[in-house]
């Protein structure tokens, strides 16, 4: 198991929707591999606190110049 592979199947690996080989392979790689523990309990971290957190409304400007960064960015990503 590679690092890559680890990274490729972390959102699989933290909902639980892997099947039982390859959730021990990546388990096997976890305890051996601190950067990948790292990004394995960061992930987690960062999914529980959005999950926790409560929605904000944006102000209408601060909204309008999001979404038109968000079109131009989108557009020049076509060309």
């Amino acid at each position: 198991m590679t690092c890559e592979a680890v990274i490729r199947e972390i959102s699989n690996y933290l909902d639980g929707d892997l099947d039982t080989t390859l959730r021990r392979a990546i388990e096997a790689h976890l305890a051996d591999c601190k950067d990948c523990q790292v990004i394995i309990d960061q992930t987690k971290l960062t999914i529980d606190i959005f999950c926790d957190s409560e929605m904000v409304e944006l102000p209408e400007d601060v909204r309008r110049r999001l979404h038109e960064t968000l079109r131009r960015r989108m557009q020049a990503a076509r060309k």
